[in-house]
């Protein structure tokens, strides 16, 4: 599994391809020079049950540690997990 994440203007993403097929999509909008969105979480049901979700919420938690940014996760899913995930809550805004 491949993880990416990619910014263009005021919105990012988190991607996991499996060879040519996109596994699932983490959306962000940057909300500020610090500060972003998590607004939309996506699997493609072959690929549910494999924590795709999760590996992206991560991607993303992890790219937000390097850079000092806070996550506002206004994704349900994002949402849920931060609410479980002790070990991100440390981005949160």
């Amino acid at each position: 599994m491949e993880f990416i994440i990619k910014e263009l203007d005021n919105k990012g993403y988190a991607m996991a391809r499996e060879g040519n097929e996109r596994a699932g999509l983490m959306t962000y909008s940057i909300a500020g020079e610090n500060h972003i969105i998590i607004d939309h979480t996506e699997v493609d049901p072959k690929f549910k049950g494999k924590n795709i979700g999760k590996q992206l919420l991560y991607k993303i938690v992890e790219m937000a540690r390097e850079k000092d940014i806070k996550i506002t996760p206004l994704c349900p899913f994002a949402s849920a997990m931060f609410k479980k995930l002790e070990d991100i809550q440390d981005v949160l805004k």
